[in-house]
């Protein structure tokens, strides 16, 4: 007989310590409506992504262009979400160009079109925000536009950094893609 009222008033002591809810509180909670998306939109998309392969292709057509021009670079390759998928520097190249060709890839991806437009937006006080958010809007860095979608971005360090990702761009993509979301 004692296990039962032990077990009792531990339930009774249970049941006192729980939170009881105002009939406000319960009337709320009973007439809450879940949310639903309309029936047309669509929950998912396609997106083109920069395969390895052509990432590669383009560190060879740049590499290919600066030889030819005997001009030294290196360069960073990034996909939509700015993630490296390739880099690569030329016997010679300076000792930061692998970095200062990401961080141009990067502003030329944040902001949508080549870094020699950010530069002289910043230059002629346009716009100083990339100077902010720490950018690094100097000339040499494309963006690659297929189709109206921003699908990478191209960061060259040395000599014609946007030529050379030009060039890249142009022999990889067969003229499908352009260097500028405008």
């Amino acid at each position: 007989m004692k296990k039962i009222l032990v077990i009792s008033g531990t339930v009774a002591g249970l049941m006192l310590s729980l939170p009881a809810l105002s009939h406000a509180q319960q009337l709320a909670r009973s007439t809450q409506v879940t949310p639903q998306a309309p029936r047309d939109v669509k929950a998912t998309r396609e997106i083109r992504v920069i395969s390895s392969a052509g990432a590669r292709a383009m560190a060879d057509a740049c590499s290919a262009w600066a030889e030819q021009n005997k001009q030294v670079v290196a360069m960073a390759i990034l996909d939509w979400g700015g993630n490296l998928i390739e880099s690569h520097a030329m016997e010679g190249a300076a000792m930061n160009a692998i970095d200062t060709a990401l961080l141009k890839a990067k502003s030329a991806l944040r902001w949508r079109r080549p870094t020699s437009e950010t530069n002289k937006m910043v230059r002629n006080g346009q716009n100083l925000a990339p100077t902010f958010m720490r950018d690094f809007p100097q000339p040499g860095a494309l963006p690659i536009v297929v189709n109206g979608e921003v699908i990478g971005a191209m960061g060259v360090s040395g000599a014609d950094g946007e030529k050379c990702a030009q060039a890249a761009i142009d022999a990889v993509f067969n003229g499908k893609a352009v260097s500028s979301a405008r």
